[in-house]
């Protein structure tokens, strides 16, 4: 059985963990810390609250993901292949999935590229080709050695960020009046809604989704050896992303504490070699380096599990049998391309948030969707309350990513 699950005990319940550790890895990419540490720096503890209620949605959502995968041993990049009637709407809905793998690439590898550049001084082209090998060794790695590998890398890859982001907060924390304050939901102008907005669309990525199934299926899948009940899976399931979430909202939540703490009011913070220099001036060498150490294994480990979701979408819905390497160079190229090319990396950054903005409603929608489904999930089918707080959680995040769009482009 895959993630070596065979013979695990009742009484080690962490066999048991790790895919959702892996996907939460999403929800620390270059994205999160550029949106989190520019809402910080401009509007202080006011938006603390937004990052709570994005968790909390998260958690629904990661754990409605990885049910999937573990009723259906399948992912739901191929329950959705499956379902299509005609090859052509089968494809286009492909094209759309992976757009949307090409744009979180896009976001991650150039969250990489920054980071060896603010390091070493590497060229932002060749940063970025440094990146995108590493993270398809990574890949590399999962198909050869197994999800057991793939988790421990990706695991010791997010301890390097949680410590490299914290250590502004211990040198300078933030006052405990102050964060309660940020807990009381409100708003202070347009640019607030914008950064709020941006908050939420950025917390359920489309390829966390696509992942976490497959990781589930690939940890836990019957292959021949002995499946582990699934009425024992599903309550380890819940401890997986309730720490998978509890480490992710956590760290974002320090970003913006630290942005507001010692960043108020500082030109710049929207970039990320921008907060990178002002987290330097106001924190010390030290804490501008930790800073930058983390933003490249965020990059590195993000676009890892990125590229598996991109990879499983291909298998799933366009059923190629493209090689791996093939795979990847097919959402790698355009990343290095829009860096080869002298497209600004914060621009670019921003942008690839707001097209996968785009992604989530056909993510979302079919998660909650499947996962009501009793033909398919048997007795692990959402009950009527957790299918209408994952149909709640659908509409907010998508009325939330219009309103990013509106306020984006309509001159707010």
């Amino acid at each position: 059985m895959r993630g070596a699950t065979r013979g695990a005990k009742r009484s080690a319940p962490a066999w048991l963990l790790g895919p959702a550790l892996v996907a939460g890895v999403a929800y620390l990419d270059p994205g999160n810390v550029a949106v989190n540490m520019s809402a910080g720096a401009q509007f202080g503890y006011l938006l603390v609250w937004v990052l709570i209620v994005a968790n909390v949605a998260a958690w629904l959502v990661q754990y409605l993901s990885a049910k999937l995968g573990l009723a259906t041993n399948q992912s739901m990049a191929e329950l959705l292949g499956d379902r299509f009637r005609t090859r052509t709407s089968r494809l286009l809905f492909g094209l759309q999935a992976q757009f949307v793998a090409i744009a979180t690439d896009i976001a991650e590898v150039i969250g990489g590229a920054v980071a060896l550049w603010i390091l070493f001084d590497v060229p932002l082209v060749a940063g970025a080709v440094i990146t995108a090998a590493v993270s398809t060794i990574l890949l590399l790695m999962q198909a050869k050695r197994g999800a057991k590998t793939f988790e421990f890398t990706i695991i010791g890859l997010m301890i390097v960020i949680v410590m490299g982001f914290c250590y502004g907060l211990v040198l300078q924390p933030p006052a405990a009046g102050d964060v309660l304050g940020g807990m009381i939901p409100r708003f202070d102008g347009p640019q607030s809604v914008l950064l709020a907005a941006s908050i939420m669309g950025a917390t359920v990525m489309p390829h966390a989704i696509y992942a976490h199934s497959s990781l589930a299926r690939d940890r836990f899948g019957a292959d021949g050896g002995e499946r582990i009940p699934l009425p024992r899976l599903l309550p380890a399931t819940r401890v997986d992303v309730t720490i998978a979430l509890t480490i992710a909202g956590s760290v974002n939540l320090v970003m913006l504490l630290v942005a507001a703490t010692v960043l108020p009011g500082v030109e710049g913070t929207e970039s990320l070699e921008g907060a990178h220099a002002a987290i330097g001036a106001a924190l010390g060498p030290v804490a501008a380096a930790m800073f930058a150490i983390a933003l490249l294994a965020s990059g590195l480990a993000s676009t890892a599990v990125g590229a598996y979701a991109g990879s499983d979408i291909m298998g799933g819905l366009f059923r190629t049998k493209l090689s791996l390497i093939g795979r990847r160079l097919l959402t790698i190229i355009p990343a290095i391309v829009v860096l080869a090319i002298g497209v600004d990396p914060s621009f670019a950054l921003v942008m690839s948030q707001v097209v996968l903005s785009f992604g989530i409603p056909f993510a979302l929608v079919p998660l909650v969707w499947l996962t009501s489904r009793r033909e398919l999930m048997g007795p692990a089918t959402n009950r009527w309350w957790t299918a209408a707080a994952g149909w709640l959680v659908a509409a907010g995040i998508i009325g939330l990513n219009v309103a990013l769009l509106v306020l984006q482009f309509g001159g707010a």
